[in-house]
């Protein structure tokens, strides 16, 4: 669902067809993405999973697999919060 979440945001910001990404790649080098780029994905995932992703930290973030990490973890600790 994440990964799912993050690729089709991707796919949009930046022009490519989801199938196309994948875990292991890096958002600068091999999807060609730039620091605004990459928060306009997060923004996708937010807007498509119903979620908040704070923006501290997103700097570090370099490939898919550590976005959909992230993710994640977000998404784990807003179910536990709503028990």
């Amino acid at each position: 669902m994440e990964f799912d979440a993050l690729r089709k945001a991707a796919a949009t910001i930046l022009g490519m067809d989801p199938d196309e990404i994948e875990m292991d790649m890096t958002f600068l080098t091999d999807l060609g993405a730039d620091s605004i780029d990459v928060y306009q994905i997060i923004e996708g995932v937010e807007e498509e999973l119903g979620i908040h992703i704070p923006t501290e930290g997103l700097e570090k973030i370099t490939t898919v697999r550590e976005a959909v990490a992230l993710i994640k973890s977000i998404m784990q600790r807003a179910a536990q919060g709503s028990n």
